[in-house]
């Protein structure tokens, strides 16, 4: 119909983080590659290690943002770190274009999936600080 109007998508839950970045590095300081196992997913890991091995300080910084991004999701769906949501069960990788994308894997895709729609997510860091912002539109009907 040419007067159809299209809504936006209703938003089902928003979540942010905020971290310093030292405390990264304490973390990864104290346990190496534990932390890093605990907290990325596989394609994550792929990514830090590369970046680590061009520049320590930018392996620590997208370990930052991840570690934020997969806080911020985990507010905007309310579970917090509770199971389903397990810190390598959801990734923040890009698209070609450089924009971040949240990619999620089973049991939490499966919940996930039943309940939501799209997911978003934005990255960033300055100085000695990460933040992440994420947004979930509800499940369309």
């Amino acid at each position: 119909m040419a007067n159809e109007v299209t809504l936006p998508a209703a938003i089902a839950g928003i979540g942010t983080d905020l971290i310093h970045i030292h405390r990264i590095r304490q973390a990864y300081e104290r346990f190496g590659e534990r932390f890093v196992a605990r907290i990325l997913g596989p394609q994550e890991r792929e990514k830090f290690l590369r970046r680590q091995a061009r520049d320590p300080e930018r392996g620590l910084r997208f370990l930052a943002t991840r570690f934020a991004a997969k806080e911020a999701f985990s507010k905007a769906i309310g579970l917090g770190m509770r199971s389903p949501m397990a810190w390598s069960r959801m990734q923040t990788l890009n698209a070609p274009s450089g924009q971040p994308l949240v990619v999620l894997a089973s049991p939490l895709k499966d919940w996930y999936e039943s309940r939501f729609g799209p997911a978003h997510i934005s990255i960033t860091d300055e100085s000695d600080l990460a933040m992440a912002f994420a947004m979930v539109e509800r499940k369309p009907v």
